[in-house]
């Protein structure tokens, strides 16, 4: 150990570029993780949200556009618009203690829904990381139709 510190100054200035871009690697990666621990809701894989489903009695909600939601969503879940997501609402009121899952096409639109609930005081807000789109790949089920 005490041959490798004494070498570090040396790699150090003869790599200076390299040191840099791991240095630079290292501070993004750390953002990205505080980023992920500091918002608050949870990134689930489809698997996890059946578990969630499952074992919690999840609420499921879709903020999908209507036609998206009714060409496939996860069997079970609530189609909500975004605009409709209304933490204060009816629709939501009775699941504030239960966990509550957001799911859309692709993640984006969820993860801000996501992100409202939880600033809300939402207890457990979980958000479908990849949304039905990561659903599909992983050949899980869909319904079709209204809810």
């Amino acid at each position: 150990m005490s041959e490798f510190l004494h070498r570090l100054p040396e790699f150090l200035g003869n790599h200076f570029v390299l040191a840099l871009a791991f240095i630079g690697v290292l501070v993004a990666l750390l953002v990205i993780q505080m980023q992920q621990f500091m918002r608050g809701y949870t990134a689930l894989t489809p698997a996890g949200l059946t578990q969630l489903i499952n074992r919690e009695n999840a609420y499921v909600i879709d903020v999908s556009a209507q036609a998206e939601f009714e060409s496939g969503h996860v069997p079970g879940a609530h189609h909500l618009l975004p605009s409709q997501v209304d933490p204060e609402g009816k629709e939501l009121s009775k699941s504030r203690e239960t966990p509550v899952a957001l799911t859309c096409r692709n993640g984006q639109a969820s993860a801000t829904a996501a992100q409202k609930l939880k600033k809300a005081g939402y207890a457990k807000v979980f958000w479908l990381e990849g949304g039905i789109s990561a659903w599909r790949e992983a050949q899980m089920p869909l319904a079709k139709g209204r809810q």
